[in-house]
């Protein structure tokens, strides 16, 4: 019996967070445009194409980028905004989809393996991105291919705002004149090894066995191998959830203040807890992480009972950073990460109705929602 066509188209809501800036504010429109840290220890979370212009990219030091281009709009975001919008995205594919993955806030992976002897993949998944389109505003790039990682290089072949189909048996034939650098997990490591070997294309990689690449590379090099040969697929995971949420601050200046610290530390500690509860889930874990002005790194970690309590996470993390907390060493970054997460809550369940803190938390979380995530604040952390 023959095996069904495999189909699987990968959606990236291009330049994400600038795009929801922009329909916020179209006056943004063709400007260079920053989302991140506004100081100069700070990132770029994301940029727009104006600014890329400038050499400009993701995970960039702010402050290099400002020295590229100094007239460039710094915005910090709202992940209240960028969460809002994304879940409607997701709601459009899971009604229209037969099977789907979220891979992240602004990437998805659809599956339409077999569907091909009832409708035209290629024109679903066009009509799928124009619906969306129409929806929010978003533009949509997307690829259309056999396997997950092709359709993903596909994606960024067809970008800004356009689309790709690689025909079955067509992948080899597509991967051969591209970059070797267009091969997810080829990075600044890797990528000068294989240029030393001759590899500057991905074609270049089947001068070589897949044993004398492993022997190389260990298991990556076979991975390459069947990369390159357009065999390499893996399999949706259709039921994501998230393994961690987290959040961090570079402070513009070192410091040892103590009670600015906590305050920071207290207003993180809402954020993720916030972030944990729009989740609908419950951590088990709460680390901190303190980097100090000689780039010394400690982390410390604390089990828990299931929660999405503000206040018993803040007693954690207020337990955890005075265990690391050297006072005669100024702070220069301070993060705190939540692990171990989980649907299901102790009884009674804390999103049950009838339970009296679940009530007050879900009354902050409306005001919240509603105002924006600062409208509410613990005294103790303004």
């Amino acid at each position: 019996m023959n095996q069904p066509q495999r189909y699987i188209a990968h959606f990236d809501l291009d330049s994400f967070f600038v795009s929801v800036e922009v329909i916020k504010n179209p006056a943004l429109q063709h400007l260079p445009v920053l989302v991140g840290g506004s100081s100069e220890r700070g990132v770029v979370a994301a940029c727009s194409y104006a600014a890329r212009k400038f050499g400009i990219h993701s995970a960039m030091p702010m402050k290099r980028a400002l020295q590229l281009c100094p007239q460039a709009i710094i915005l910090h975001g709202s992940y209240k905004e960028y969460s809002r919008f994304s879940n409607r995205v997701t709601d459009i594919i899971a009604q229209a989809a037969p099977a789907f993955q979220k891979a992240s806030i602004d990437e998805f992976y659809i599956d339409l393996t077999g569907m091909d002897v009832f409708f035209n993949p290629l024109q679903w998944t066009i009509d799928l991105r124009q619906q969306i389109m129409a929806a929010t505003g978003l533009p949509i790039s997307f690829g259309l291919a056999t396997t997950k990682l092709i359709a993903k290089i596909a994606t960024d072949e067809a970008k800004p705002n356009g689309y790709l189909f690689v025909q079955p048996g067509k992948e080899k034939d597509f991967l051969a004149p591209l970059p070797v650098q267009k091969i997810p997990g080829v990075g600044k490591h890797t990528l000068p090894e294989l240029q030393q070997m001759g590899i500057h294309f991905i074609q270049d990689i089947l001068q070589f066995s897949p044993q004398h690449l492993e022997q190389k590379f260990g298991k990556w090099g076979q991975t390459l191998h069947h990369i390159a040969n357009g065999s390499y697929d893996m399999p949706l995971e259709t039921a994501h959830e998230p393994k961690s949420i987290s959040t961090e601050q570079t402070f513009t200046t070192n410091t040892n203040d103590k009670a600015f610290l906590e305050q920071k530390l207290v207003q993180m500690t809402e954020k993720v807890a916030y972030e944990l509860r729009q989740e609908r889930m419950f951590t088990a874990c709460i680390a901190i992480k303190i980097r100090y002005a000689d780039f010394t790194t400690t982390t410390k970690q604390i089990s828990l009972p299931l929660t999405f309590c503000d206040d018993e996470l803040i007693q954690a993390a207020k337990q955890l950073f005075q265990l690391l907390w050297q006072p005669s060493l100024p702070v220069r970054l301070l993060g705190v990460r939540l692990t171990n997460l989980s649907k299901h809550g102790q009884a009674p369940d804390l999103f049950n109705q009838t339970n009296t803190k679940a009530n007050l938390y879900k009354a902050i979380d409306a005001v919240k929602n509603k105002y924006g995530t600062f409208a509410l604040q613990k005294g103790r952390s303004l």
